[in-house]
């Protein structure tokens, strides 16, 4: 059986996307050619120091699609996906990203478009088209870093983004539902480097506020076994989060019973869909079972 390397459904043997899946990502039915190997990838990063505003520890490139010669393009300005390579500082990070972000889509949390797709070296790269741009246009946007004011992008708490974006939104029992979901999810993938700069909103055309599409998920806890449980404290703790803290903060956010009950139902269901996909992921045999042991002790903690 193979797999599309987006969405992570089934597949016919000859192909590795679905059309549909194309066209959601890059707006055509072909998959686009890559001119840049790894090496050339790290040195157009470097150069371009300063003109993005993409940061992080990971070189990312912002890249555009040129349909002429049907070739990504690294672009300084107007990109309309993000390109991240393999490092040498942490092992399979393109593919645990892809893992993660299409675990997340299949359980019904928002995120981009995302691939799967190899350099011309053939290293893996992650790409994710940007929420952020629409048609060229410039979506305007703010993480919780720039919300809340804050000058470590560690400080604060769960509960103070919740409590933040419930007073922002311009519907604020559905959004901090679906942040809820998030802080959930990342609990489940060992997701321990979810800080405030990983959670925004995103203004429409009115200046309404709505939480944005879930990015930059991976399993920290796959790549740095010592990490914590959370970035940030949850009922006043990062580490020893049980199902007891969550069913603490759903009350906190004013989630109502049913709803959590909800909940906790889709992500126990969800259990077979992440072992299905960890299983057919571009993850290595080792890391695949380490995920499921991280998993498998999180849902263990959450009894579900």
């Amino acid at each position: 059986m193979h797999r599309c390397l987006s969405c992570g459904k089934e597949i016919k043997k000859k192909e590795s996307f679905h059309p549909s899946c194309l066209r959601k990502l890059f707006g055509v039915n072909y998959l686009p050619d890559i001119d840049l190997s790894l090496r050339e990838v790290s040195i157009k990063a470097q150069q371009m120091v300063g003109k993005l505003s993409i940061s992080g520890v990971q070189p990312k490139l912002s890249i555009s699609l040129n349909k002429k010669n049907k070739k990504l393009k690294v672009t300084a300005e107007g990109g309309s996906h993000i390109l991240k390579p393999q490092v040498q500082t942490f092992r399979n990070l393109p593919q645990n990203e892809t893992l993660c972000m299409t675990i997340a889509a299949n359980l019904g949390i928002e995120v981009p478009p995302h691939c799967l797709m190899n350099l011309s070296d053939g290293s893996p790269a992650y790409i994710v088209k940007r929420y952020d741009r629409l048609k060229g246009k410039k979506i305007h946007q703010e993480d919780f870093f720039q919300v809340l004011g804050k000058r470590d992008k560690y400080s604060g708490s769960i509960e103070q983004i919740g409590q933040k974006l419930k007073q922002i939104s311009l519907f604020p029992g559905l959004d901090v539902q679906l942040f809820f979901e998030r802080v959930l999810f990342f609990f489940i993938i060992g997701n321990g480097d979810a800080h405030v700069k990983n959670f925004s909103i995103i203004y429409d055309d009115a200046g309404d506020i709505r939480l944005s599409p879930a990015y930059d998920i991976v399993s920290s806890k796959l790549v740095i076994p010592g990490e914590e449980d959370l970035a940030l404290p949850m009922n006043g703790r990062r580490n020893n989060i049980t199902g007891k803290d969550f069913k603490k903060l759903s009350g906190y956010l004013g989630i109502p019973e049913k709803s959590y009950d909800k909940i906790r139902s889709r992500f126990k269901e969800g259990r077979d869909i992440i072992e299905e996909l960890t299983a057919f992921s571009a993850l290595e045999e080792d890391e695949k079972d380490r995920f499921l042991d991280i998993v498998n002790e999180r849902y263990e903690r959450l009894r579900l």
